[in-house]
């Protein structure tokens, strides 16, 4: 499967790719939201890992613009704001999970092993 992380959080960003990558996926690394979104419209992503905040274009623009595409990516969101409005919101938009940071790269394996093709 082929992941893409978006995560402007060094540590977290590599932590992520380290456990996936040890999973057996193929990743792809993107530190900025516009960086994500190039990375969407020229390449093919089976799921995506997307900070809600980040610079050029948030987790919430990332979302939007695959809605725009027309693709049917899974998102799950993280976010170090639990709040609720925020989380709704994310929903509303189209993500497929949310992860409140801090999380366990364990637990982030298990939520993606529910949109790994069987």
């Amino acid at each position: 499967m082929v992941i893409l992380i978006a995560e402007d959080d060094e540590l977290i960003l590599k932590t992520i790719e380290h456990k996936l990558l040890k999973e057996g996926h193929e990743v792809v690394l993107s530190r900025n939201g516009k960086e994500a979104i190039e990375t969407l419209k020229n390449e093919s992503i089976d799921l995506a890992i997307t900070d809600i905040m980040m610079p050029f274009a948030s987790g919430i623009e990332i979302l939007s613009a695959i809605k725009i595409m027309g693709k049917q990516i899974p998102v799950i969101m993280l976010s170090s704001m639990g709040q609720e409005e925020v989380v709704l919101n994310a929903f509303d938009l189209g993500a497929s999970d949310f992860i409140v940071k801090p999380f366990s790269p364990n637990e982030l394996i298990l939520r993606i092993k529910r949109f790994s093709p069987k």
